[in-house]
């Protein structure tokens, strides 16, 4: 068995010239270089999708200023974890040493307290703090730790960038130099790839490692049959990203607690931002459940809001909670199909007038002129309730909402019959 590192390590560029992508910030004279040439290195925040060289960069600037390099992941890191970074940190600075870079990746998935532990050292320029994030910082770090932090976006690697790193690969790598290898055809490698380079070099390797031989010849044909059926079981950023998280939704709708966890499970195994994961039940508790069971959106939004706040890996137990429940929840979609209805009615008919009735007439000429006029407060009949028309005339009478067959919409299809007569009659 070979105890050679993956070639995604390998290839790992050790300064910025052999860095790949990103000109706009390292490329001669950009803004990041000239930094970094100067020694006077802001904290900062690389905000990119996966596999462009987020980490790469933060060691490699670490390295050009000869700093110490601390790095944390915010997927297995805690407040603990910090606290100690930061002491260690506090004693170089105590004994006038090179102050170092701490590194962080996936830094959104840090809570705000987490995030908090962070503040003093970075106020007191303890350490250089280098975060990487695949989300917007605007709505994932707290806004005392983004003022202190100058955010560079990272673009996804180009076609060009991708082959480069290919054809390097085979020139620079000691295990690829022995095989004589022709890439006739690139395009399957950098789909399968999703922009990621470190994922098409280890799809390169694994297809390398799978064929037999001296001499290999790549074609689109070889990659997809050699190598999609190895692909890890999911990608956060690629194709099967959407594809779990609609097995997720679709499992809770169709009520099967046992389909929603394990695909909770595989997004959770797969490094997928937990917050995503709470967005989308959010979404689902009004599109598929709504007002069969309202408290579907509260203890959605209570799990988004403490996932928010705990941070993994204590949050996969509230999310779980949270997907058995709505998956066993009563469903209706009729919130839904009512706002879509109405939104299309909108479309059609266009800016219909508002009924004089329901016009709010501030001034005495609105008075005047009928605004308000005949206007019956509900508070002031009997069961609150007086009959009155609430739409345009063009479309009065119009059913926008349908009442799911459940009980609690059930139990308001009838009371609408009864208060409206044949206006509610389904």
């Amino acid at each position: 068995m070979s105890t050679l590192p993956p070639l995604a390590e390998r290839m790992r560029p050790k300064n910025l010239d052999e860095y790949v992508g990103q000109k706009h910030l390292v490329g001669p004279g950009a803004v990041l270089r000239k930094a970094i040439e100067s020694g006077s290195l802001p904290s900062m925040i690389f905000w990119g999708p996966p596999g462009v060289g987020k980490t790469t960069l933060a060691y490699i600037i670490s390295q050009s200023l000869d700093r110490p390099f601390f790095s944390l992941s915010a997927i297995n890191s805690g407040v603990k974890d910090v606290r100690e970074v930061i002491e260690k940190a506090s004693l170089l600075k105590q004994q006038d040493a090179t102050l170092p870079v701490l590194f962080i990746d996936e830094i959104h998935r840090f809570s705000k307290s987490q995030q908090d532990s962070l503040l003093g050292a970075v106020e007191r320029g303890i350490v250089t703090l280098i975060g990487a994030t695949t989300e917007n910082p605007s709505f994932e770090v707290i806004s005392a730790l983004l003022s202190r932090c100058q955010v560079y976006i990272l673009k996804p690697l180009s076609e060009d960038d991708l082959i480069h790193l290919l054809q390097t690969s085979q020139q620079q790598d000691e295990v690829l130099k022995k095989r004589n290898i022709t890439i006739e055809d690139y395009e399957a490698l950098i789909r399968l790839s999703g922009g990621d380079a470190r994922k098409l070099l280890n799809i390169f390797e694994l297809l390398i490692n799978s064929l037999d031989g001296e001499s290999i010849t790549i074609t689109n044909e070889l990659v997809l049959e050699h190598v999609q059926q190895n692909l890890a079981l999911y990608d956060k950023a690629g194709e099967q990203h959407y594809d779990i998280i609609s097995a997720f939704i679709k499992s809770m709708r169709g009520t099967d607690p046992n389909g929603a966890v394990y695909w909770l499970a595989r997004m959770i195994v797969g490094g997928e931002d937990p917050l995503f994961i709470a967005r989308r039940m959010l979404i689902l508790a009004s599109e598929d459940i709504g007002n069969a069971n309202p408290n579907a959106l509260l203890l959605a939004q209570s799990c988004f809001n403490a996932v928010n706040v705990i941070g993994m890996p204590e949050s996969q137990l509230i999310l779980s909670q949270t997907a058995i429940y709505l998956a066993t929840s009563a469903k209706s979609n009729s919130a839904t199909t009512a706002i879509g209805a109405a939104i299309a009615m909108v479309r059609e008919t266009g800016d219909l007038p508002v009924p004089l009735h329901l016009r709010n007439a501030p001034t005495k000429l609105m008075k005047n002129i009928g605004y308000g006029k005949n206007y019956k407060y509900a508070h002031s009949f009997e069961g609150n309730f007086a009959d009155q028309d609430f739409l345009p005339e063009a479309i009065r009478g119009t059913k926008l909402y349908q009442p799911g067959n459940n009980a609690r919409e059930l139990e308001s299809k009838e009371k609408l019959k009864k208060l409206w007569g044949d206006r509610y009659k389904y």
